[in-house]
């Protein structure tokens, strides 16, 4: 599969940008103690879908579990799920993948009941469609995107106790809200 120019920007850009966060939160003189890792977020959402194609919101519902993987920066498999239909077919669209999170509450001093992150996620999305009203496409013409799932994001975390937090995870794809269960 062919990673256009813009992707490749965007994911050396994310790239660069967590390693900032990483190196700075690192040389901070407070010892980073809080874990991320080891956490189920579900949440459910609305949003463009894979890069706007669909040109709709769509509802969607989200799942992922996070493992630490340095103390700033998590990775997550996930499953989201989302669907829309319009006049000439119905699709459900199943991305999964993989979230990698670089959390930078410790360089923003935020409160502890806080986090703030930057995350990319990157994955497959598997597509059934459905068209209606018997129209029949040409075999030979690709519809909406490729099967590449790319996406980034900002987000928030509020800890509302030490097991259970509320976060909003916005995105250029689906942007989410949930809840985040720590184990």
């Amino acid at each position: 599969m062919i990673i256009s120019n813009f992707h490749k920007q965007t994911i050396v850009c994310l790239v660069f940008i967590c390693i900032l966060f990483i190196n700075n939160a690192g040389a901070q003189a407070k010892p980073v103690s809080e874990k991320y890792g080891h956490t189920i977020n579900i949440g459910v959402g609305s949003g463009i879908g894979n890069y706007g194609y669909a040109f709709y919101k769509t509802p969607a519902v989200h799942i992922d579990y996070e493992i630490d993987i340095i103390p700033t920066l998590t990775l997550a498999p996930f499953v989201l799920l989302y669907q829309f239909r319009n006049n000439a077919y119905h699709e459900r669209v199943i991305p999964v993948g993989l979230k990698a999170t670089c959390y930078f509450d410790q360089i923003v001093k935020a409160h502890p009941h806080w986090d703030f992150y930057l995350a990319g996620s990157l994955g497959y999305a598997i597509r059934k469609t459905v068209w209606e009203n018997g129209f029949a496409p040409d075999p030979n013409t690709s519809y909406g995107p490729g099967a590449l799932y790319l996406v980034l994001s900002i987000g928030s975390e509020y800890h509302i106790t030490k097991k259970l937090g509320a976060f909003i995870d916005l995105s250029n794809g689906i942007s989410t809200i949930g809840l985040s269960i720590h184990h």
